[in-house]
């Protein structure tokens, strides 16, 4: 079982003419979000699962390559000059939403409701898409375990022009059309929010723990070109601070929408700026391994939706070069194995603290042979645009840190955690 967010990330889509979105003043209110965690790769019995592996590194290779055609498409777009004038003057709240644990660190997923009445779903909360997508009760090839999305029984439904398709691993598509209509995510809520449901789910996507994906990036990677529901709620006054915040653990995980809960870290934040309008990514990191710095002058891009630590091959290579008996291995998807003891001991930083991988998260299991285990850290062909200079770090650095993303600041923020 994978993110539901790597799952976005193999989107290719079909679009026409959307309708421009909205923006509406509405009393702000700032609520935790409880997540849940997503399925392991690791077996019950310390083995690497080989197949939820592999698949995983193609669905997130797949899912970041649609995103930066998307990114192409929509360059120059200022999206800060897309929010509204008073956007940072209106009183507003902020809060959390618990996150809920699937299948052994591989997924947190948390409630939100679309439409009038509200229509509940299990999402999961993805920094590395801009999209939000949910089964429709037109679906007939979806899990009947999967809550569906009746846009007849929402009295603030719209059909909007345009078919949004998703083309999966397996080369099986998920397409739907697409409707906005108002979504509240732990008490805030938007009017107006683009989204898809999709009519056809592929049998990968129907094993899923999760109903859909709630993307929290920026517009220039959005499949379906509209402002994701984050920006929304800034533009309408409805969270306190232009920020959110995560805490992703084996327990009291957490979304923290409009600010940071200052009771799930300690110390100050360590903000770094942005590199660019798309993807949450920073730059200028540098890589240790046991203490020693290997790499520097990385691009960074921060993505809640990825299970894992990808790099371009070379870099990855170059990174188990150090490692001595470490070497890649076809049998495991193309993961490479190490010495099981001791465990490496991986960090990053961006010139301030450094930032330190439990060994625990970067070990994925035995190899299948004797005294060898996985790397969390796997190569990853984004192509060109990405260039050898991009790690793209998931849940594996994520749950060591507590981390904000801030539309205010245009930064990305750690603390330790509490």
């Amino acid at each position: 079982m994978f993110r539901t967010s790597t799952l976005l990330s193999l989107f290719t889509l079909s679009l026409f003419h959307l309708a421009s979105t909205a923006s509406h003043a509405h009393i702000g209110r700032d609520i935790a979000i409880p997540l849940a965690k997503r399925g392991s790769l690791t077996k019950p019995d310390g083995r690497f699962d080989v197949e939820k592996a592999t698949a995983a590194r193609l669905r997130l290779e797949r899912k970041h390559r649609q995103n930066l055609i998307n990114a192409e498409r929509h360059l120059g777009r200022d999206i800060l000059s897309t929010l509204s004038s008073d956007a940072f003057t209106h009183t507003r709240k902020s809060g959390g939403i618990a996150l809920t644990d699937q299948e052994e660190d591989l997924l947190w997923t948390g409630t939100i409701a679309i439409g009038t009445p509200p229509q509940k779903f299990k999402v999961d909360f993805d920094t590395g898409s801009s999209d939000l997508w949910i089964p429709s009760s037109k679906c007939l090839t979806c899990s009947p375990s999967h809550r569906a999305y009746q846009a007849s029984r929402s009295s603030t439904s719209k059909l909007e022009n345009g078919t949004f398709s998703i083309h999966y691993a397996d080369n099986s598509t998920s397409s739907g059309p697409i409707y906005t209509d108002t979504v509240t995510v732990g008490g805030v809520t938007v009017t107006g929010q683009f989204l898809s449901a999709v009519t056809k789910e592929s049998s990968q996507l129907s094993q899923e723990p999760t109903d859909g994906v709630l993307g929290l990036a920026w517009p220039s990677i959005s499949e379906l070109n509209s402002n994701p529901f984050f920006l929304m709620a800034m533009n309408q006054s409805a969270v306190k601070e232009g920020a959110f915040a995560f805490k992703l653990a084996s327990k009291g995980s957490e979304l923290f929408i409009g600010g940071t809960n200052k009771k799930l870290y300690t110390g100050p934040i360590e903000y770094h700026g942005i590199v660019a309008q798309d993807y949450w990514q920073i730059g200028n990191a540098s890589v240790s391994l046991n203490g020693t710095a290997i790499s520097s002058k990385r691009k960074t891009i921060i993505d809640s939706g990825t299970t894992l630590m990808g790099a371009s091959p070379s870099a990855v290579a170059q990174f188990y070069a150090r490692i001595n008996g470490s070497r890649q291995d076809p049998d495991l998807g193309g993961y490479y194995s190490f010495p099981c003891d001791p465990t490496p001991a991986v960090s990053l930083s961006w010139g301030g603290r450094d930032w330190k991988i439990d060994p625990v998260l970067f070990n994925l299991g035995d190899s299948g042979v004797p005294g060898e285990c996985v790397g969390a850290l796997v190569p990853t062909d984004l192509g060109p645009r990405v260039g050898n200079d991009t790690w793209l770090l998931g849940d594996t650095f994520m749950k060591n840190v507590y981390t904000v993303f801030s539309v205010e600041k245009q930064s990305i923020g750690f603390a330790k955690l509490a």
